[in-house]
């Protein structure tokens, strides 16, 4: 073996040189001629692909980080790579923009491996509640925007909100319950009425009506009833705190003779 050529062809470091060689020509060919040398200019650029994709810089293998399997898949998808295609010759730029059109991702960094390794590492969307609106279901961010590949049914756990301005309105609302685990684990969903306030229905079919303002205010209000009178744990039909002075619970009526109460009461 002789200047790094052997029986199995020219080197890797021998191929680098010669695809310098060709854009180097290529460039000079621009400056002669402008924009008519720009064909030529990107012939040479797939030939020194192709002669650095014999040297073995071949994609082979994706490496996703910051991903659940589920975005994962999706991010995948929206890159459009393909097994064996020139690893150098990728247009990382390009790729991040594609990553970042997923919904899942909030930001996204590209990176190469040489030989063979695409690293795609993201930071993915927080995925906050299920909102319900106009016959549609979809998962939102902690941003209250939707996350359109999220399939709303494989996020059973998230709280729901319904109706229309739910989604940008949660935010705001849901780290407040966050904090009272447990009326979170009595409710069923949050309701936004008139695109101005909360109401919050219960499991057990009652109703807690929140002010249009002052939300903490009305459920510290909350929290000292149930602590006077233990309201979640007895049951009540609604409990309305839109007027921050004066706290109305109207009692659950007693169930028929015959006839079982409702799950909670």
């Amino acid at each position: 073996m002789r200047d790094g050529v052997g029986d199995h062809g020219p080197s890797p470091r021998l191929i680098l040189a010669g695809a310098a060689g060709l854009l180097a020509i290529a460039f000079a060919g621009v400056l002669a001629t402008g924009h008519r040398a720009e064909s030529l200019a990107a012939g040479v650029r797939q030939a020194a692909d192709g002669r650095l994709a014999e040297a073995g810089f071949r994609l082979r293998a994706v490496r996703i980080q910051g991903a659940s399997p589920a975005a994962a898949a999706d991010i995948v998808k929206a890159a459009g790579l393909y097994r064996n295609q020139p690893l150098l010759g990728l247009d990382l730029d390009g790729l991040k923009r594609k990553v970042e059109t997923v919904g899942w991702v909030k930001d996204a960094r590209v990176l190469r491996l040489l030989p063979d390794t695409l690293v795609i590492s993201v930071v993915q969307r927080r995925q906050l509640a299920v909102w319900q609106h106009d016959g549609r279901t979809l998962v939102i961010d902690d941003h209250g925007q939707p996350i359109p590949e999220a399939d709303p049914a494989r996020f059973a756990g998230l709280p729901l909100v319904v109706g229309q301005g739910a989604a940008a309105a949660a935010p705001q609302i849901l780290p407040m319950l966050a904090q009272r685990p447990r009326l979170m684990s009595r409710m069923e969903a949050l309701v936004r009425v008139d695109d101005r306030r909360w109401d919050l229905r219960m499991k057990d079919g009652s109703l807690i009506q929140l002010s249009a303002t002052g939300e903490e205010d009305a459920l510290m209000q909350l929290e000292q009833l149930e602590e006077r009178a233990r309201v979640l744990e007895l049951g009540f039909e609604r409990i309305d705190l839109r007027n921050p002075d004066v706290v109305a619970v109207r009692p659950r009526e007693p169930a028929p003779p015959g006839r079982a109460a409702p799950a909670g009461a």
